[in-house]
């Protein structure tokens, strides 16, 4: 049925008929749904232009409003379902539809698995265009809810309204938020009351220091204006169940210590109660100096038999438990053996190459980061371990031919860049030292599959497995072992 307006005109695609409305939007209706993008995004083609269909699950039949964008694809949201896919599923967030943090909630477990398995494959196949073997199974969590050990909320004045709440809401209401942004907005924060990310104490966490600081009248946050005091608000625990919260004011005064007294009573079995001052025009904070509040500056991570301090700066991996599946595949990918050196790059605070590091002669650790390298050295200590040597600098300087004198040529490199992937002097730095084995672990498939093209050059791919580390979103890990050819 077709609601008349005088802004539509009618057009004929395949047999259906096309609502035109004003800003280049139309409608399509009883539109299939037969494969997903690497953005999650449902994939629909009609009359050979693909359509990009928002929360879409293979096999839906579904109306969809789309706009007019590219001659060649365009983007659309659902307006009825007519059959849902049996691959479908409800959300279990009750933010789901606001939040997009877990864009693929709607999408059963095991379908997501196997959709995260075909943009390996398709990243392989259009742009590494390289040869490789079968890809091995994708390593899937067997925990899908509450997996991570960190997040981080921002804290501000604007929250986000819905349609209905702008109608009914007072102009002078309070709008103090604390959660997530919206997506596309860097001053909105949808204002987040359970998140399924953690365990329940961070929403019970979270929900009282909302709480607490309205009753103490702490300003939220407007990040246009760069005025107020409660910025972010951090929360990391481990699988020891430690916990840590680091707060980030703006200034420091009689409020903001009222609050953090508040939160110390409130959760006395919190491990680190931590807080710094941020003046900048961003949030990041690894150049603030972190205070201690309460216990002590950091918690202790373990994994199998070795533990890892964690701090408010660190670089971790934020699945824990999926973790230790992780290093155990490196370990066995890598076929490390006792008289081998290798090479540990990106090493973050260490945890690949002192997880590995029974079972090599020598680890040779290098990243970019000051602060991660004293997390690396204090973790040695920790656990012990006298063949892990680790150094802070700019790999593409510091990875040279004096350095590989100094150190040995490697057996095994293992390289575990960030989404940016490696700088293309790095690149060229293992072409040139002509590494046996080639361990590359990504967290960027498309990224990933350029340098793998680069590579290709002196290496080829003996094995591959994607390894999926945060179920219900887009990211996925993959592990590939190049050996020299």
């Amino acid at each position: 049925m077709f609601i008349y307006t005088k802004d539509f005109i009618f057009t004929e695609i395949n047999k259906k008929f096309v609502r035109k409305f004003k800003q280049r939007y139309y409608q399509l209706d009883q539109v299939e749904i037969q494969s997903l993008s690497s953005e999650g995004k449902g994939i629909a083609k009609v009359e050979g232009k693909v359509i990009f269909v928002d929360e879409a699950v293979t096999g839906d039949i579904v109306d969809i409003k789309c706009k007019q964008s590219n001659k060649n694809y365009e983007f659309a949201e659902i307006i009825k379902i007519h059959k849902e896919s049996p691959l479908r599923q409800v959300p279990h967030c009750s933010h789901y539809e606001l939040c997009g943090g877990c864009k693929t909630q709607h999408i059963q477990y095991k379908h997501q698995l196997e959709w995260k398995q075909q943009v390996l494959k398709d990243a392989l196949d259009r742009i590494a265009q390289i040869d490789y073997p079968e890809i091995e199974p994708i390593l899937g969590c067997e925990i899908t809810e509450e997996y991570r050990n960190k997040l981080d909320f921002a804290a501000s004045n604007k929250r986000w309204l819905t349609g209905e709440e702008i109608a009914s809401m007072p102009e002078d209401a309070d709008r103090s938020a604390i959660g997530f942004h919206k997506s596309g907005m860097f001053d909105k924060i949808i204002d987040i009351i359970k998140c399924h990310h953690m365990p329940d104490l961070n929403n019970q966490i979270r929900n009282f220091i909302r709480k607490r600081a309205l009753e103490l009248q702490i300003p939220f946050y407007d990040i246009k204006e760069q005025n107020g005091n409660l910025r972010n608000i951090l929360i990391r625990n481990t699988s020891l169940d430690e916990w840590m919260v680091c707060i980030i004011f703006r200034e420091w005064n009689q409020a903001t210590e009222n609050l953090m007294k508040s939160i110390a009573e409130a959760f006395p079995s919190l491990n680190a109660l931590l807080y710094a001052e941020n003046q900048k025009g961003n949030d990041t904070i690894y150049d603030l100096d972190i205070k201690t509040f309460y216990g002590a500056h950091f918690i202790i991570e373990q994994l199998k038999n070795k533990k890892f301090k964690v701090g408010a700066k660190s670089f971790f991996q934020t699945n824990s438990k999926q973790c230790e599946k992780l290093y155990d595949l490196i370990i066995e990918m890598s076929g490390i053996e006792k008289t081998d050196t290798v090479y540990d790059l990106y090493c973050g605070v260490g945890s690949i190459g002192i997880y590995v590091s029974e079972a090599a002669k020598k680890v040779v650790g290098i990243e970019l980061v000051p602060e991660a390298i004293e997390d690396a050295k204090e973790n040695v200590a920790i656990n012990q371990i006298e063949n892990c040597t680790f150094y802070a600098s700019d790999m593409k300087n510091l990875l040279n031919e004096d350095f590989v004198e100094k150190h040995g040529r490697p057996d095994v490199i293992i390289a575990d860049p960030p989404r940016a992937g490696m700088h293309p002097d790095v690149v060229d730095k293992l072409l040139e030292i002509e590494a046996p084995k080639l361990l590359y672990v990504s967290c960027n498939p498309q990224n990933m599959c350029k340098e793998l093209k680069v590579l290709s050059q002196k290496y080829e791919i003996d094995r591959i497995r994607p390894v999926d580390m945060f179920p219900h979103t887009l990211h996925l890990e993959t592990v590939a072992l190049l050996k020299l050819k």
